[in-house]
This record gives C-alpha cells, sequence and structure tokens, in this order.
C-alpha cells in the first residue's frame, strides 16, 4: 500500500435531516473507509421508510464489506440513530457493526468512565472495563457516565413516567427527540470496534494510524477545563448568526412549533382509583408541576449543550483539508478559532461539511471569514461545500431560524461548489439518494 492516499471519494447520503457522509481514501491498490456520522430524524415525502436499510447496504457494498473507522459526532439522534441494533441482526447498525471497523471517535463527554460531574477526560478505558459497565447499565449505574448520558437517561425515564401533567409530557417528547439516548445504538458505537478513541480540542484522533498519510486535526469539542463557554448555548449573535443585523433583536424563536399554556389549569382531577381530598389536590397538583419543570430544565439543558459537544475534524493529506464539524456551535468553535495554530489551517480548507444542516448558528461569520479559497469565480481551487439537510423540518422564516438558513444557502451557493442532499430530493424516482466528490491530492 502507498504511503498516502492518491484521492478521496466523500459519498453524500441524503437522509433526509440527518448526517450521513462516507470517505473513502484511494492507496492505489486498496481504499480505507470512514464513516462520519449516520442518522436521521425525518426522510423527504416519497422516499421508502426502508432508505436507511437501503443507505447500511450500500455502505456495505462501496466499503466491500470492510469499515475502517466511524466518527460519531455527538449523540443527537439525527446523527446516530441508523447505527441502531435489533433483535435478530435486522437494524441498520448491526450491518454497520458486521463491517468490524477498527475504530470508533467520539467527542470525550461520550466516555462510559466518566464522572458526571466531569469537566474534562480521563484516562482511555479498556474493552473489558466497557463491557463491565453495560453489563450494570441500568438507571443507577447512570451515575457512572458523562453527564450528557445521564441526563439523556433521567430524560428516557421520565418519558415513560405517569402521573406528568399532559403539556410537560408533549414538551418533553417533543424536545427529548433528539436528545435522549438511542440506548441501542449508543452501546453498538461503545462496542462494535477494537478501539474507541473519545476526543477534544487539540488531541489525537487515533485516525492516523488507520489512514497512513493523512494527518487529522481535532479542533473539538472543547473540553469544560479549557473553556466553560460550551456549558451555555447563545440563542442569538447578530455579528455571528446568518441573520439580518437590523432585525436581530427580538427576532428570535424557538426552533419549534411549540404551543404554551398561558392560563393553565389550577387543579387535578383524582385519577381512577385514587382518593385524594380535594384539599391535597393543589398540592399535590405543585409537586407534580414542579417535578415536570425540573425535567424539562434537564431536557432543555441538554438540548443547549448537545451540540457543543460536536467532534471537530480537520483531514490533511498533502496541502489539501478536509472540514468536518458535526453540529459544532458558536462557542464550540470559539476556542479553536481563538488559537494562530487553528486559524491558519481553517484558511486552507478545500472541502468544508456545513455545520448543522446550514443552521445559522453552526458556520459562525468568523469562521467563514477565515476561508480564502471561497471565491464568486469558479475554479478548480474554489472551496467545495457540502449540506445534508432538510428544509420545512426545523424554524421559520420569519423569525429568520429556519433550516438551512436562506442567507448562509446563499452565500455557499455564491462562493463555494456547494452540494445539498436537496437536490437529490427533487428527483422524481428517489433512487439516488447519494452523491460522490472527489478530490485529488
Amino acid at each position: 500500500m502507498a504511503k498516502s492516499p492518491k484521492k478521496v471519494q466523500i459519498r453524500t447520503y441524503n437522509v433526509g435531516f440527518g448526517d450521513c457522509f462516507l470517505l473513502s481514501f484511494d492507496y492505489g491498490t486498496s481504499e480505507r473507509h470512514v464513516l462520519i456520522d449516520f442518522g436521521s430524524t425525518g426522510l423527504p415525502d416519497g422516499v421508502p421508510a426502508t432508505r436507511m436499510m437501503d443507505i447500511a447496504n450500500q455502505i456495505k457494498e462501496r466499503t466491500n464489506g470492510k469499515l475502517h473507522a466511524v466518527v460519531a459526532t455527538h449523540r443527537h439522534k439525527d446523527h446516530i440513530s441508523g447505527f441502531e441494533t435489533k433483535k435478530g441482526g435486522k437494524g441498520t447498525g448491526d450491518v454497520i457493526r458486521l463491517l468490524k471497523p477498527n475504530l470508533v471517535v467520539q467527542p470525550w463527554t461520550e466516555d462510559p468512565d466518566l464522572d458526571p460531574k466531569a469537566t474534562g477526560p480521563k484516562a482511555k478505558t479498556s474493552k473489558k472495563q466497557i463491557t463491565g459497565k453495560l453489563r450494570r447499565m441500568g438507571i443507577d449505574s447512570l451515575k457512572q457516565v458523562s453527564a450528557l448520558n445521564y441526563m439523556n437517561g433521567i430524560a428516557q425515564q421520565m418519558l415513560m413516567a405517569r402521573n406528568l401533567p399532559m403539556a410537560v409530557k408533549s414538551e418533553l417528547s417533543f424536545l427529548g427527540d433528539t436528545n435522549l439516548a438511542n440506548r441501542s445504538a449508543v452501546e453498538n458505537l461503545m462496542t462494535m470496534a477494537a478501539k474507541n478513541s473519545y476526543v477534544f480540542c487539540g488531541s489525537k484522533s487515533g485516525l492516523e494510524s488507520i489512514l497512513p498519510g493523512v494527518t487529522v486535526h481535532v479542533l473539538g469539542p472543547p473540553t469544560v477545563d479549557q473553556t466553560d463557554t460550551i456549558k451555555k448555548q447563545r440563542s442569538s449573535d447578530p455579528d455571528q448568526f446568518w441573520q439580518l443585523q437590523a432585525k436581530a433583536i427580538g427576532s428570535d424563536e424557538v426552533v419549534a412549533d411549540q404551543k404554551r399554556i398561558l392560563f393553565p389549569k389550577r387543579y387535578v382531577e383524582a385519577a381512577r382509583g385514587d382518593n385524594f381530598p380535594i384539599r391535597a389536590r393543589w398540592l399535590r397538583y405543585h409537586s407534580r408541576a414542579m417535578r415536570g419543570d425540573q425535567l424539562l430544565q434537564i431536557v432543555r439543558m441538554l438540548d443547549q449543550q448537545m451540540n457543543n459537544t460536536s467532534v471537530i475534524l480537520v483531514f490533511r493529506v498533502g496541502k489539501t483539508l478536509l472540514l468536518f464539524p458535526g453540529d459544532a456551535q458558536i462557542e464550540n468553535w470559539q476556542f479553536a478559532l481563538g488559537q494562530k495554530k487553528y486559524q491558519a489551517l481553517l484558511r486552507n480548507v478545500n472541502l468544508y461539511k456545513v455545520g448543522h444542516h446550514g443552521s445559522r448558528n453552526a458556520t459562525p461569520m468568523d469562521l467563514w471569514k477565515h476561508f480564502d479559497k471561497r471565491s464568486k469565480k469558479k475554479g478548480p481551487a474554489r472551496l467545495k461545500s457540502l449540506m445534508s439537510t432538510m428544509a420545512g423540518k426545523h424554524g421559520h422564516e420569519h423569525s429568520k431560524t429556519e433550516v438551512p438558513r436562506t442567507t448562509l444557502v446563499n452565500a455557499l451557493e455564491s462562493e463555494t461548489d456547494f452540494f445539498t442532499t436537496q437536490l437529490l430530493d427533487h428527483r422524481s424516482d428517489h433512487k439516488d439518494f447519494f452523491e460522490d466528490t472527489e478530490l485529488t491530492f
């Protein structure tokens, strides 16, 4: 095998609202394959329900039955649901598992041996330790895993809880849909490979041993010890987000069609078989409401944090650089953007996987300005951009929160060689569910 790859083919799969990218590095006599994310929270109209399995089988075919590495940028459902396993080995994750990846790369927050209050990674965990913890996995053992896993577990348990106000259950279900741990997918990612690498800004990825001649820079996520800004996610930033600055103040809305009850009822009807005295119903209502508020806060906090745990990778072969940032938000980006060595790296990016399906807050203006290869003139050196998205799933145009964000898409179309999976949606038969992009080194 050659000491470095001669070219790379990037296959962008149409998973609707989600991400799935297969990088195939060609060494002349052999290839090395890296899968970055595999998940979805919604397919385009007319696409068969079997599409995720179609994609899993296509990955198997393209890799000739051998996948060398998997990168799961973060735990949101639209990035990992494809790793779900099912009884009898009939899940899409079972197909991926049988490709026997050598390595799974995830953010440091996914390390199953972390304390819930950990602010940074600890020593690498052995496969034996991980397996042992999985055997004991239950509500009590969740205290031994990452804080995000802990919150996921609580939220998942509470969705099954009885005696919660309907409005609280409804909001939990909506907010929790993409955040709740897909248990089988999480366990599959923990155990499918010979090695697991939990990365953070500046750490080694482990991919260099898989990909000779390829340097992989980890730009994110930072640890809380490196910067505590990732603990919160801002809702608006006219200097960084792709929005109209004149309307930035007061125009933000939650990216969801949530209906809030203005004057919720202040009584509780006793459930069948419950004979609570009338005087106790007020206390019962408020104790239930307080419990619900606490649970909702957990899910909201998780929703704000999870994208800021996204792995950000730059693959470098010679002078060619490929940037894959998952769903990293501005707080995740800020730490890397503040360092000169990464600023120089980002200036020379040749291919950019557009963050967070084209949302307004995942391609910060400071990042966009660093891309020296963007240009309004077409040519071989022009920046290439790939976006996996589905319009109409999240946000609203009137509040400048639609995904993908119109102003960002316009800039990508104007200054890059731009591809979006929505171009595949427009084909009547929906049989072409991927697009190949090739770069020669």
